[in-house]
């Protein structure tokens, strides 16, 4: 006796269903621990030494001083102008490369405004000038 329409070949389509079953399962899982990752971790940033870096040629300097003036070598310049100077400043330079130099009472929030302009301004490397540990302490 034959039940069913009386074709006897194989079913050969996927049960996708439980698939899709897990795959919801496993998103809602990463939904709800992603926002648990991205929460800060304290830590001790190690201090380290350096020697300086030779230099044969004249290097543009940012500096920001503890009253958050910001200055483009000795001239004093206001960071909603910063891009607009440092465009015109290196312009016929073929390698744009700033230094900034900030003061430790600076607040972050100040800095990172200012590098933020330096990068509108299409810098391609910027360094940061700091003392080396034993000047530091003195």
């Amino acid at each position: 006796m034959h039940l069913g329409s009386g074709n006897d070949q194989l079913m050969s389509e996927i049960n996708v269903t439980p698939f899709v079953d897990v795959m919801l399962v496993l998103l809602i899982i990463f939904m709800v621990t992603t926002p648990m990752l991205v929460q800060g971790v304290d830590v001790n940033l190690p201090t380290a030494t350096s020697e300086a870096l030779p230099s044969n040629e004249e290097q543009l300097i940012i500096s920001i001083d503890n009253d958050s003036k910001v200055y483009i070598n000795d001239l004093e310049v206001s960071v909603a102008f910063l891009t607009q100077k440092l465009d015109a400043v290196l312009e016929n330079f073929d390698k744009k490369s700033v230094y900034l130099k900030a003061d430790k009472k600076v607040p972050y929030g100040i800095v990172v405004n200012v590098i933020s302009q330096i990068k509108k301004a299409g810098i391609d490397s910027l360094g940061m000038i700091t003392l080396p540990e034993e000047e530091e302490a003195s």
